[in-house]
């Protein structure tokens, strides 16, 4: 299995766009968590049936939240989703949540090409009113049978507060991976270059078209 930390980039959130990994299916009480040091899925555990998951869930690779685990994604789809599966996603907004004290924000998406509803979902207040309240029951109570009370949601909150959680949390990870870190570093000096060059070039070729005066 391919490390997803290694292979894959957080994707270009500043256009609300990421690359998602899934690893918990709508529907499904299997606590499936990706394992870091192994590179590869585990079973964490199995929760009660009533606290199945609501949504998808999964995390955007190469970064790293306040728990200090990858940034978690709540992904919504018509059918469940299959563990291992990458994905492009559009940006809804964000879950303000935390758990036993540590924050673990939940980043809200959709597929970033969703034909089989005309892409309906472009922001947070397009999602029906009844499917947030059931995600906030969850994660409020899923909890409770062996830790009642630890977990909290403190907000739903849109596209601008999402996109400064994903950039704290991939910061995080840049911190934490200078070789990753300095290569992002070469990759985006070498883009400025090109663009600038082709602005150079764009700029002759107008002049060499206009007509002489």
């Amino acid at each position: 299995m391919a490390d997803f930390n290694k292979v894959l980039t957080p994707g270009d959130y500043e256009k609300g766009e990421l690359n998602v990994v899934i690893e918990i299916p709508t529907g499904s009480n299997h606590k499936i968590e990706w394992d870091r040091e192994h590179a590869c899925f585990m079973l964490d555990r199995v929760e009660p049936m009533a606290f199945a998951k609501p949504c998808n869930y999964g995390f955007i690779p190469q970064t790293i939240d306040e728990d200090g685990d990858e940034l978690d994604v709540l992904m919504i789809t018509d059918q469940p989703l299959t563990t291992g599966i990458w994905m492009k996603a559009k940006i809804l907004g964000v879950m303000k949540f935390v758990d036993d004290g540590e924050v673990d924000d939940k980043i809200i998406c959709v597929p970033a090409d969703d034909r089989n509803n005309g892409d309906k979902y472009q922001k947070l207040e397009d999602l029906p009113k009844q499917l947030i309240n059931q995600i906030e029951f969850h994660f409020n109570h899923y909890k409770d049978l062996k830790k009642p009370g630890t977990t909290k949601v403190k907000a739903f909150e849109g596209v601008k507060e999402a996109k400064a959680v994903i950039k704290a949390s991939i910061e995080r990870f840049l911190e934490a991976h200078p070789d990753v870190k300095f290569r992002k570093g070469v990759e985006d000096a070498v883009e400025q270059v090109r663009s600038a060059v082709s602005e150079t070039i764009d700029a002759a070729k107008k002049a060499m078209e206009e007509p002489t005066k």
